[in-house]
């Protein structure tokens, strides 16, 4: 019994010792580089949490333009994903985060062409397809933003056109710039340019371009004498949820790991997400003597975009005042156009390109102590906020500059080729009926 006892041991022995070398090898790469199986848990539900955002934005600006344009409304967020998802592998993934070439002008590395050099890759203890693939869900939703400002006017293959010329010349260099390890913007100042999840690369990128894109387009056919109301303000507010539920993914998953800075981003979020829509329900109710749902969601969205760059840095007193903040000058910016006339039919540049050029360059001045230090100590002198606050300024200086310019030309550029702007009769159609042979209801009715 004692030598069955022996042999026991020494075969459980073994066999463990055998599944160890197994199982290192299964988790190790790259020279060693072990995966951290934590990580990579929470990378890959960043990632379906920011997938998540797509038909929540799908969903939200559906339920905002009229019957007859719902189904093609939505086409708009859901085509992204098989088009930018396609130049994504194929390039678009080299242009954002190889090398510099160009001058720095973008990245490229050929083992990014396809993905086909990654297959054994780790970084930061992460698969590298996991960060290639979290990262590509942030260029399928950037160029649909902007579908908020061209709503219910355009050929489809025309915004085809669009997004894929939007996501090769401004989306991949800025991308480049803010976040690849040697992009200028990157490597400026103390730390480079502080944007977390996108408040350049995708928010203020976007928002811009959407002004760009309503004054190119001009406004929809009887804008703003007829009234046009929403179609459904319940799918808007079901789009809204799955938009705060997917940002939890788009901010703590920027930090790339799973630990402190990932439940400060967290934390960050909630609060200027609540405290966004709270603000704009006050402002509201003070106003108008009633809260509206649309009020809600825009202040929430108000919150997030603002928060979005931030969440990495700023303490929770400061993500209270960022969200509120954003929310007054949203609300400011929304009644504005009106008076200057544009049609940004979904308030894109109203919501995303005002409320996170608020947190962009409000950051700074409500930055953790301890980041502040370690900054200081990184150049050995000391680095205050406002030396942050003039890096900021040129970040969000060389996005604005960038998206103006670059998205004017596209805009030409597909409206000379294969035509941008609905003519009267389709537009007087609907987009759902003249442009996909399709009707989002039962029974349709042309409002």
């Amino acid at each position: 019994m004692t030598a069955y006892k022996s042999y026991h041991k020494l075969f459980m022995l073994s066999f463990l010792s055998i599944i160890g070398i197994f199982t290192t090898n299964a988790w190790a790469a790259d020279g060693g580089n072990v995966v951290d199986s934590g990580a990579t848990a929470w990378m890959l539900t960043s990632t379906a949490l920011v997938l998540l955002m797509v038909p929540g934005l799908a969903m939200f600006y559906g339920g905002l333009v009229r019957t007859k344009n719902v189904l093609g409304t939505m086409m708009h967020s859901f085509i992204s994903i098989a088009i930018i998802g396609i130049l994504w592998i194929i390039c678009g993934y080299g242009l954002a985060f190889g090398k510099n070439i160009l001058g720095g002008l973008v990245g490229w590395d050929p083992r990014y062409f396809f993905l086909k050099g990654i297959d054994n890759s780790i970084v930061l203890h992460v698969p590298e397809y996991v960060i290639a693939m979290f990262q590509g869900k942030f260029a399928i939703i950037a160029p649909a933003l902007i579908a908020g400002a061209l709503a219910e006017r355009v050929y489809f293959k025309g915004y085809c056109l669009f997004i894929s010329l939007w996501f090769l010349f401004v989306y991949c260099p800025l991308c480049h710039w803010v976040w690849a390890e040697d992009g200028w913007l990157h490597n400026i100042g103390a730390a480079g340019v502080i944007d977390l999840a996108g408040g350049l690369v995708i928010h203020i990128s976007a928002g811009i371009s959407a002004l760009v894109v309503a004054f190119f387009l001009g406004p929809r056919r009887g804008y703003p004498k007829n009234t046009m109301r929403p179609n459904n303000l319940v799918m808007t507010l079901m789009g809204a949820g799955l938009l705060w539920v997917g940002w939890f993914g788009f901010n703590a998953g920027s930090t790339v790991h799973s630990g402190l800075d990932t439940a400060r981003a967290l934390t960050m979020t909630q609060i200027s997400a609540a405290s966004g829509a709270l603000t704009w329900v006050i402002i509201e109710a003070f106003l108008f003597k009633k809260a509206t749902s649309l009020g809600f969601v825009s202040g929430l969205l108000a919150g997030l975009v603002a928060i979005t760059p931030a969440a990495g840095v700023v303490l929770p007193v400061g993500a209270l005042i960022i969200g509120a903040a954003s929310t007054c000058v949203c609300f400011v910016a929304l009644q504005a156009k009106v008076k200057f006339g544009y049609d940004d039919s979904l308030d894109c540049f109203g919501i995303h390109g005002v409320g996170s050029s608020l947190g962009i360059l409000f950051l700074p001045f409500f930055i953790r102590s301890s980041w502040m230090a370690d900054a200081s100590s990184s150049i050995g002198h000391m680095w205050t906020s406002f030396d942050q606050f003039l890096v900021q300024i040129k970040g969000w200086g060389v996005t604005v500059l960038l998206a103006l310019i670059a998205t004017w030309i596209i805009c030409i550029i597909v409206e000379k080729t294969v035509g941008f702007r609905l003519d009267k009769d389709k537009e007087m159609a609907g987009m759902d009926h003249s442009l996909h042979a399709e009707h989002g209801y039962g029974m349709l009715t042309l409002n």
